[in-house]
């Protein structure tokens, strides 16, 4: 079941962090990289930062979180991870579809470890096409991502 999640209550932001933090450590160790920021994100940045969540709920555990922005039309994914508990399961893709599913957007962002294989190949076969690779250091480099929807 997916259902909206109001991350400005300290609760939520924090079985936010619980599913973000494992997450993230699988996609530091995938791409070597273990300085990235949402492995440091803290209860109190989840309550303040102005995304939309929505999470995937199984047996009353969140297993999996979408979060995004809107601007102009444009959805920017912020996040989508899935506690490693639930790998395999299809829950990114129902979150996405969600997504994809609940309004009139034009297009969608996103961006992910260029090394994290397995997001890039999701992304590819969702219909996303790379626009941009960022390097940040020798280290890490960043794939960026774009979907234009045929909705109006």
């Amino acid at each position: 079941m997916i259902i909206k999640l109001e991350n400005k209550h300290r609760d939520i932001a924090q079985k936010i962090l619980k599913v973000q933090i494992p997450s993230y450590r699988v996609e530091a160790d995938i791409i070597g990289y273990y300085d990235i920021p949402p492995l440091k994100d803290t209860v109190e940045h989840i309550q303040k930062c102005q995304e939309t969540f929505y999470g995937y709920i199984i047996e009353e555990e969140l297993c999996g979180v979408i979060s995004f922005k809107v601007n102009k039309g444009v959805v920017d994914i912020h996040r989508l991870i899935v506690h490693p508990n639930h790998f395999r399961k299809g829950i990114a893709q129902h979150l996405l579809d969600h997504i994809l599913g609940s309004k009139d957007y034009v297009a969608m962002k996103v961006s992910t470890g260029s090394k994290n294989t397995p997001a890039v190949q999701f992304y590819y076969k969702n219909g996303f096409q790379k626009i941009e690779e960022i390097v940040v250091d020798e280290s890490l480099s960043i794939s960026c991502f774009e979907k234009q929807l045929n909705k109006i």
